[in-house]
């Protein structure tokens, strides 16, 4: 089945990203391929000329980038003194794009060819910590930072941690080998975009210009950027009901083509799967904190799609699949791969099977 355009050799990575237009302020998903020499981006996956493309030699790159207040996951490419902004879906989604990109600007200025194998052998230095490694460590569900449900000020806090039990826990893990140290360290995950602020305090610490950012405090609260945080206070049985709906853990999340249910158009929509309860939420990747919808998966069907009707085969190329909710709701979505389709399918039947 076709997987889309052929691109030009030398092609590192795509998929979707949300890029900031050069003339306006407006943020639009895009496809974006990252290429030996440069990145080229298009308005959809199925076209064959790029609007644009950028050329990584003499460029460098900022992440994270924080210039845009809550929109998260931001980073920034600097080229011939032009800022060009993308924002991934999620925080391992950027962290794989920046870790391309800085490797593919690397190897223009050494004059050599990108490879994925690493020459270089690992090594674990004592004063070197690796965040990304470390945030996987602090997020196991065993051996990690216990994630409860805290109240301050008459509001609840779920999916949270305190200041405190981090520093405690890279204390007692041998990370760190004081407080200070471990304040230091805490701030650079808050920094890199780990950690996300949760409440007065520690947003206001985030807002200051002092050195560390974070607080080694049992009043202020932090939740992981990829959590199923949300805040709640004293609602309705109506708004209880629908906060139930984020209580789950997230098992998996990124961005997938959406077939409309009227207008049966395509758009670009960020999908998070949460099991127990069972349901898979998505948003407008451009921005927008609040969901565009919701899908209950306890009792759905969900399935390959080889074809679709008559009249819509120019408009989507391969990769389909079907999710049947119970109230019989038919949602049509389409992988940029077939891998990533088969990844999709498993998460949701396995979800639907055993979430509420």
């Amino acid at each position: 089945m076709e997987q889309g355009p052929e691109r030009e050799p030398g092609r590192i990575r795509e998929g979707y990203l949300v890029k900031k237009g050069s003339m306006f302020n407006t943020w639009k998903p895009m496809w974006v391929v990252l290429l030996e020499d440069g990145i080229e981006f298009f308005k959809k996956k199925t076209d064959t000329s790029p609007k644009g493309m950028i050329p990584l030699k003499g460029s460098s790159l900022t992440s994270p980038c924080q210039d845009f207040g809550k929109r998260m996951f931001v980073f920034k490419l600097t080229t011939n003194k032009q800022d060009h902004f993308f924002q991934a879906s999620h925080l391992e989604d950027r962290d794989v794009w920046v870790k391309d990109i800085k490797k593919a600007i690397k190897c223009i200025e050494g004059g050599q060819r990108f490879s994925r194998k690493s020459t270089r052998k690992s090594i674990k230095l004592p004063t070197s910590i690796n965040l990304g490694t470390l945030y996987l460590s602090m997020k196991d569900p065993d051996k990690g930072i216990k994630e409860m449900k805290l109240e301050k000020n008459k509001r609840i806090f779920n999916h949270c941690f305190t200041g405190s039990s981090v520093i405690d826990w890279l204390l007692s893990n041998n990370f760190v080998r004081n407080r200070q140290e471990g304040l230091m360290l805490a701030s650079a995950l808050l920094n890199e975009g780990y950690f996300q602020p949760a409440g007065d305090i520690s947003k206001s610490a985030v807002e200051g210009l002092s050195e560390t950012s974070f607080l080694d405090h049992e009043d202020a609260y932090y939740y992981f950027a990829d959590s199923g945080f949300f805040s709640e206070g004293n609602s309705s049985d109506d708004d209880a009901v629908f906060k139930e709906e984020f209580r789950g853990t997230v098992v998996k999340q990124g961005c997938l083509l959406k077939q409309g249910h009227r207008r049966k158009n395509w758009k670009v929509r960020k999908f998070v799967l949460r099991e127990d309860p069972a349901y898979i939420h998505y948003y407008d990747p451009a921005g927008g904190e609040e969901p565009l919808g919701a899908i209950h998966l306890r009792g759905c069907v969900v399935t390959a799609v080889e074809d679709m009707p008559e009249g819509k085969k120019n408009e989507v190329e391969g990769n389909l699949f079907e999710i049947i909710a119970a109230n019989e709701v038919r949602y049509v979505l389409q992988a940029a791969t077939s891998a990533e389709r088969a990844e999709w399918i498993k998460a949701i039947q396995i979800v639907s099977r055993t979430g509420k």
